[in-house]
C-alpha cells in the first residue's frame, strides 16, 4: 500500500467515526440547548441501546435492523423516564445540579448494565463480509453500513429540527425561553420531545459504535470526550456545528493515529477540547455570551 492509499484510508475511517462521534455530540447539542447543561448521561446511553439491542437480538434471534430499533425505543424509555423523575424538577436549578444528577444517572445506568452483563466483551451477530478494495482503498462492508445509517438518522434529525412545527418550537425555546413561553409554546412537551430525539440519537450512536467494535459496560462513556470536544467545536448548542464538529475530530483523530499511536487517540480530542476552551469558548459556529 502506497502512501497515498494509506492517507485515504486513514480519511475513510475518520469520515465513518467522525460520523458516529456526530450522534454523541448532537444527543449532548440537543440537551445543551433547550436545558441549559451538558448531559453527562449521555454515554451510558450509548452503551444502553448498544446493549439492549443485543440482549433482543440474543434472546429473539431479530435481525439487526429490528433489535436495533428495540434498543433505540428502550434507550428513549430511559431517558424520558429520568426526565419525568429527575431532571423535570432540577428545572430552573443552577448549572450545577442537573449535571451532577446526569453524572449519577450515568453511573447508574451503568451499575446496573454491568450487574446484568457484567464485564464480558460482546459481539453482534452480523455476518462476515469481505472487504472490498477499490483502487487501493480498503472499504469494510460494515462501515459502508454505519455511514448510511448515521446519515439517515441525522438527516432525520435535521428534517425534525427544521422541518416540524414540533422542532421550530424547540428552537424557540432553545434561543429565547422566555420569549417562547410569551409565544404560547408549551415547553413542557418541547422538553419530553427533545429528550425523545436526544435518547434515540444517543442509542443508535451507541449501537453504531457497537457494530463498528465491541460491546462493553463503558463504550458510550469511553466516547464522552470526542463527543464533547466535538460539541465545544462546533460550538455549543449548535446542532450544524455538532456534527461538523463530529466529522472534524473523527478525521484529525484517526489522520494523528500513526503519529501518537492509536492508544493515544483521545489524547488528541482532549488536547483540542482545551485549546477550544482557552482559544474560542464558544466554538467555531456558536456565538459569543450576548450576541445571539
Amino acid at each position: 500500500m502506497t502512501s497515498t492509499q494509506f492517507f485515504f484510508n486513514l480519511v475513510l475511517n475518520g469520515l465513518v467515526e467522525g460520523l458516529v462521534i456526530s450522534m454523541c455530540a448532537l444527543s449532548l447539542t440537543l440537551v445543551y440547548a433547550v436545558l441549559r447543561f451538558p448531559n453527562a448521561a449521555t454515554g451510558d446511553y450509548m452503551t444502553l441501546g448498544a446493549y439492549a439491542a443485543k440482549g433482543v437480538q440474543h434472546f429473539t434471534g431479530a435481525p439487526m435492523l429490528i433489535s436495533g430499533a428495540a434498543g433505540i425505543l428502550a434507550t428513549i424509555a430511559v431517558a424520558v423516564f429520568f426526565h419525568l423523575w429527575v431532571f423535570r424538577k432540577l428545572a430552573g436549578r443552577t448549572l450545577a445540579a442537573p449535571l451532577v444528577a446526569s453524572i449519577g444517572v450515568a453511573y447508574f445506568v451503568r451499575s446496573v448494565l454491568t450487574f446484568f452483563v457484567g464485564h464480558e466483551h460482546l459481539v453482534y451477530d452480523i455476518p462476515l463480509v469481505r472487504a472490498m478494495n477499490w483502487h487501493g482503498l480498503r472499504v469494510q462492508a460494515t462501515d459502508l453500513w454505519v455511514a448510511a445509517a448515521a446519515l439517515l438518522s441525522l438527516a432525520a434529525c435535521f428534517g425534525i429540527l427544521y422541518l416540524t412545527r414540533i422542532g421550530r418550537q424547540m428552537r424557540a425555546v432553545a434561543d429565547n425561553p422566555d420569549l417562547a413561553r410569551a409565544s404560547g409554546i408549551r415547553s413542557g412537551r418541547v422538553t419530553l420531545v427533545m429528550w425523545v430525539l436526544a435518547g434515540a440519537v444517543a442509542a443508535l450512536g451507541g449501537i453504531l459504535l457497537g457494530v463498528k467494535s465491541i460491546l462493553h459496560a463503558e463504550l458510550g462513556w469511553d466516547f464522552m470526550v470526542a463527543g464533547f470536544t466535538a460539541m465545544i467545536l462546533g460550538g455549543v448548542g449548535n446542532p450544524v456545528g455538532a456534527v461538523v464538529g463530529g466529522i472534524a475530530i473523527g478525521l484529525v483523530q484517526e489522520l494523528s493515529a500513526p503519529i501518537v499511536g492509536y492508544s493515544y487517540k483521545i489524547a488528541v480530542a482532549f488536547t483540542i477540547m482545551v485549546l477550544m476552551l482557552l482559544w474560542r469558548p464558544h466554538g467555531l459556529f456558536g456565538y459569543r455570551e450576548g450576541t445571539r
